[in-house]
């Protein structure tokens, strides 16, 4: 006699069977050990006599379902998704399936059978390795920067971005600064702090944001370059893109440790505004690297010393644009109308295109080969307009700005629908037609000295009249 597969439950009802054929159990309890009737005891009883265990094993087993669906319909399916939803998932693949085909498939099965055919892979055979990359050997040679935007404040402030520089061989925080959002000036204020303290490394390592990279290989300007590349550029600094967060790991993990104990300090000290804060980073970044900080692989720092005056410096340092002058001596920046003083030289500028430098404090300047052209503002009031293209990064600030101008306001109540439909009410008074009583009152009353001499109206008496 060969293996007989049977399940836990088969077997104790064999051990409850065989202690009843003993003499050890009545058929009734035996009946209330296995969970059935008397009747269905007495039936496992004689299979068991007559055709040994096997014969309590249940008749389905290694039978195909009767609720399956057939094997025509399981190449139908494949079929289909073959041709035309080979990319698509199996939640997907089932409805169309269902709308497009008249073919009804439950999502688990259609997932197991494209499984089956490969044409699906689970999320654990989906999922990408990253190999480990070891450090820079030396100070100075990658810097991964990154924004980290974050409740630092928790409910003591509103939401804010803080920049982080961190040093890829030792692992040190080399400039940290809390913004309002993550922009090109608010790392050229970082930057310009970075390379006053350390010199110029060899290289930056970022994300793919739009501050690092142009995102649009048509886009007018720039060179090829964004704003921050161009600065970088005329600094001598490469700047890498990663293609994924885990390849600039180390100052994603910084981040998470900073959201974490500097949120807390700051909590501590009570800080909620971002001038203090940016007050309290020094202490705080000195006494990071004194606990998390190592050291290099190599002594050598590659810091390069920054050959340019503080003034040079401001100039690499801000947003650069062209913006065309036109015969008024006007010409248009960041929804604002620039009028240019009427100097010798700005007279000869009508028709030419001259430079606006914006810097990281607010300074705005109109230069024509490197000479300031004074100006005046027309039109100073900025504001998000409904079309207005906000990064996602910036959004936070804009939407403050626009809670502000919204609260400023005065509320407006708003228009019934009758008020809307144009609706005007009458002025109330007696409904329906006059009497003649009421149109002869009305009629002494506008004229007083006609009816001076007429006839007197007898009264009239509500009362009904005797009878005769």
């Amino acid at each position: 006699m060969g293996w007989v597969e049977m399940s836990e439950r088969e077997l104790r009802r064999a051990e409850v069977l065989a202690s009843v054929f003993a003499g050890r159990l009545t058929m009734t309890a035996a009946a209330g050990l296995m969970g059935v009737s008397r009747r269905q005891a007495h039936r496992l009883a004689r299979q068991l006599a007559d055709q040994g265990v096997a014969g309590l094993r249940h008749r389905a087993r290694g039978r195909p379902s009767n609720r399956g669906l057939g094997p025509h319909v399981r190449q139908l399916a494949i079929a289909y998704v073959t041709e035309n939803y080979r990319d698509f998932g199996p939640t997907l693949a089932s409805q169309m399936l269902l709308d497009r085909h008249g073919l009804r498939v439950s999502r688990e099965t259609l997932r197991q059978w494209m499984r089956e055919e490969g044409l699906w892979l689970s999320r654990k055979q989906r999922r990408q390795l990253h190999q480990p990359r070891l450090r820079r050997d030396q100070f100075g040679e990658l810097v991964q920067i990154d924004g980290s935007e974050h409740r630092w404040f928790e409910d003591r402030g509103p939401r804010c971005t803080l920049i982080v520089f961190i040093d890829d061989a030792t692992g040190r925080l080399v400039a940290l600064r809390f913004v309002p959002s993550e922009s090109a000036l608010a790392y050229f204020e970082t930057l310009k702090s970075y390379l006053t303290r350390h010199g110029r490394p060899l290289a930056f390592y970022s994300d793919k944001h739009s501050i690092f990279r142009v995102s649009k290989a048509q886009a007018q300007g720039g060179q090829g370059m964004t704003q921050f590349g161009r600065a970088l550029s005329e600094l001598g600094i490469e700047i890498l893109c990663a293609n994924s967060s885990q390849a600039k790991g180390r100052v994603e993990r910084v981040n998470r440790t900073l959201q974490d104990r500097l949120v807390k300090e700051l909590r501590i000290e009570g800080i909620s505004t971002l001038e203090a804060a940016n007050a309290y980073l020094p202490g705080f970044v000195a006494r990071f690297n004194e606990r998390f900080a190592i050291a290099p692989a190599r002594s050598e720092d590659l810091h390069r010393p920054l050959e340019c005056a503080p003034a040079q410096l401001d100039t690499i340092l801000a947003w650069r644009e062209q913006r065309y002058v036109t015969q008024h001596l006007a010409l248009s920046y960041d929804s604002n109308r620039i009028i240019l003083d009427e100097t010798p030289l700005s007279m000869g500028l009508a028709g030419k295109y001259v430079e606006t430098y914006e810097f990281p404090d607010g300074r705005l300047e109109v230069r024509w080969q490197g000479i300031a052209l004074p100006y005046r503002m027309f039109d100073k009031h900025q504001r998000v307009t409904q079309a207005a293209i906000v990064e996602n990064k910036r959004l936070s600030e804009a939407l403050a700005w626009v809670k502000a101008r919204q609260d400023e306001l005065r509320p407006v109540r708003p228009k019934t629908n009758s008020e809307a439909g144009g609706y005007v009410p009458r002025r109330r008074g007696r409904r329906g037609r006059m009497s003649f009583v009421d149109r002869h009152i009305a009629a002494k009353n506008a004229h007083p000295t006609a009816s001076a001499g007429a006839a007197p109206i007898p009264e009239v008496c509500a009362a009904p009249a005797e009878a005769p």
